[in-house]
């Protein structure tokens, strides 16, 4: 069975669980991924990879903090917290997320390789190939970190 398999069945043993123990929230969330894994493996019209499925949670968590944004704005304090909820559940099917000491630890391991590799730090302009670097050394080392913090950290260290 690949690791996705593996996840999906995870999932489905948590829904169970919460069944079982009457959560309905945590049952709700536990469906709406199951959804949307079975909606990926529809499109792509194929299993998917543990990579495929990671990106389909993290693509789940980036909608629901944008949802938390726009509901703290509207003023809407009790389904900001909803969404809050149901990341936590997500985060639990993922990699550790990395935080930004973590980041900023990776981006300059990267900034250094590529200072040795050319004799030169790399200018603001080459920003999209060191985001690149910094996004496959985190993949490689079985983590996860949202884009945007990892672009942040990344012009912050070439403006600095």
């Amino acid at each position: 069975m690949s690791e996705a398999g593996a996840l999906e069945k995870n999932i489905d043993q948590q829904i169970i669980v919460a069944m079982k123990a009457k959560e309905a929230e945590r049952l709700g969330t536990l469906r709406l991924i199951k959804n949307s894994l079975k909606n990926k493996v529809i499109e792509k019209r194929s299993a998917l990879t543990a990579q495929e499925s990671e990106q389909v949670l993290a693509t789940m968590i980036k909608q629901r903090r944008d949802s938390i944004e726009q509901f703290t704005k509207g003023n809407r304090p009790e389904l900001a917290a909803k969404e809050a909820a149901e990341i936590t559940v997500i985060e639990e099917f993922l990699p550790k997320a990395l935080d930004e000491t973590g980041i900023k630890v990776l981006v300059a391991e990267v900034l250094e390789a590529h200072a040795a590799s050319t004799g030169a730090k790399p200018t603001p302009k080459e920003m999209g190939p060191v985001i690149k670097a910094v996004q496959a050394k985190i993949q490689a080392s079985g983590l996860r970190a949202e884009g945007r913090q990892v672009s942040e950290a990344v012009k912050a260290a070439l403006a600095g």
